[in-house]
């Protein structure tokens, strides 16, 4: 069975979305003694503000939540074209760039090498790609 390399790019962006938060967590796990707030009254560990985390430990965490925006339309999108049998190699291209932005995205963003306009454009470049992709389930449909 021949495997579309449009559904590898997002198995490949899954394993992504499902392992973005471990910076996150070893950010939050290797603060300064004192700087997350104890237990609340009710026993309960609540995660800190990540406002208040160390400049790349809030980083981590909005790379996390910028990639989960885009993370479910273009996966719904993936699907669609594997349904409507869309796949030709505009959407083969457009998957690449996609992973390879959400990629650059994520470790620019946690790292803050990539800083304003790069980073927005970055992901402004991912939403052209999903707008990409969409057309091509209409095109597909339209082509049927």
């Amino acid at each position: 069975m021949d495997f579309p390399t449009e559904l590898g790019i997002l198995t490949c962006l899954t394993i992504l979305a499902a392992s973005l938060w471990i910076p996150y967590i070893v950010g939050v796990n290797t603060a300064p003694e004192g700087s997350i707030p104890a237990d609340a009254p009710d026993g309960f560990h609540r995660p800190p503000d990540p406002a208040f985390q160390r400049p790349w430990v809030h980083r981590a965490y909005r790379a996390h939540l910028n990639l989960l925006e885009q993370f479910l339309p273009f996966a719904v999108i993936v699907f669609l074209l594997d349904r409507v049998g869309g796949f030709n190699a505009v959407t083969y291209w457009t998957c690449i760039a996609f992973f390879w932005l959400r990629v650059a995205h994520a470790v620019g963003y946690t790292t803050g090498l990539t800083k304003f306009p790069a980073r927005p454009i970055i992901f402004t470049l991912g939403w052209v790609c999903i707008l990409v992709l969409a057309s091509q389930v209409f095109m597909g449909r339209l082509a049927s």
